[in-house]
């Protein structure tokens, strides 16, 4: 059983309608452009969040494209009152969760510190569009960063030469790898993270780091595959367990307290309920994220929690980047899911900090 319970947190945790642009668009006969056709999303229209929504903050629904043609969706938050042009953030994460969940809690806050924000759900999730559903990707998950930079840089009330990123858990690697590319983002904060292809590739603690394990997962994975192909849809892997072994680790533990209970669950999140697609960890085998992270020349800072079981994924991805404007924070006592959604201990004191100094 919790073997089985093993798995599907990998797959979770980095190992496995208002219309703002939503329009149909097709030839564009005056200059020979093709156009994207792009998704109509349908939106809720209720505060439907896991957190309380502030007066001190100004909330809408909004979409925006990526440049495959997926249609992102994302709540934005701006200072109330505010006036001019703002440093803006873009936050996305958990691996597997929703923008109704930890992301929206990190970019409501950093909007009541006085940024425009906007917590989006990557492709293929959530409210965003995109088909197969339940599916990640390292290209177009780091693509939906990128994505979210282009729509805040057109924005009348964001300053487009300060955009920084927040990536949380699974997508804290993803954070990381869009500032590898995209250097129009001046900042980025990766919290509690997972380095995703690692995780996929070697297990935790790289304790599957054999060619022969790693066949082994490709081979179940390709097999897999095929019963999808035959059957016309896509098998899933499971989210958080509704019951908890008597013998779970207490990081499991963790994450049943946040998925599974008041605190955090939603309808729409893929670890609240029936977790990703068996196969969407295929690509992350072969595609390490972090490659070329060691040349970011822009400010990173890593947060961790000390007792995460997570930690050494943050603290040797830290090690690996270059320069003197790289920060690594542990908070003392804390947990991988502490940083999720405990205000008393997600340090956005010092995140601001770090924003305001590096996005000049």
């Amino acid at each position: 059983m919790l073997k089985k319970v093993l798995f599907g947190l990998m797959a979770i945790s980095g190992l496995f309608a208002i219309m703002s642009n939503g329009e149909a668009m097709g030839q564009d006969s005056g200059n020979g452009r093709n156009k994207f056709m792009l998704e109509k999303l349908q939106l809720t229209s209720e505060w439907d969040k896991t957190f309380p929504k502030s007066d001190q903050v100004n909330h809408r629904k909004i979409t925006f494209h990526n440049r495959y043609g997926v249609m992102l969706a994302a709540d934005m938050y701006t200072p109330r009152n505010a006036t001019g042009k703002l440093p803006a953030i873009a936050v996305s994460g958990p691996f597997g969760a929703v923008k109704e969940q930890s992301s929206g809690l990190y970019a409501h806050a950093m909007a009541e510190r006085g940024f425009v924000t906007i917590a989006f759900d990557p492709s293929f999730t959530g409210e965003s569009g995109g088909s197969p559903r339940y599916v990640a990707s390292p290209d177009i998950n780091t693509e939906d960063f990128q994505a979210a930079v282009d729509f805040l840089s057109v924005q009348d009330n964001v300053d487009p030469g300060k955009i920084g990123i927040i990536g949380i858990c699974g997508w804290g690697g993803m954070a990381i790898n869009a500032a590898a590319i995209d250097t129009r983002i001046k900042a980025t904060v990766a919290s509690t993270m997972y380095d995703m292809s690692r995780v996929n590739a070697k297990g935790y603690f790289d304790s599957e780091d054999s060619e022969n394990a790693r066949h082994e997962k490709r081979r179940a994975l390709n097999a897999q595959r095929i019963e999808d192909y035959k059957n016309g849809t896509y098998t899933r892997g499971g989210g958080v367990p509704d019951v908890l072994p008597a013998d779970a680790p207490d990081f499991v533990k963790d994450y049943f307290a946040y998925y599974k209970t008041d605190r955090g669950y939603h309808k729409r999140s893929l670890n609240s309920n029936d977790g990703w697609n068996v196969t969407s960890s295929l690509s992350f085998l072969n595609m390490p994220i972090l490659q070329y992270s060691d040349e970011i020349r822009s400010a990173v800072m890593i947060v961790h929690g000390e007792k995460a079981h997570s930690r050494y994924l943050g603290e040797e991805a830290f090690e690996k980047l270059t320069g003197d404007n790289k920060e690594l924070l542990l908070i003392p006592n804390a947990s991988h899911t502490d940083l999720y959604d405990q205000l008393d201990v997600i340090p956005f004191d010092k995140i601001e900090a770090f924003f305001r100094t590096n996005m000049k």
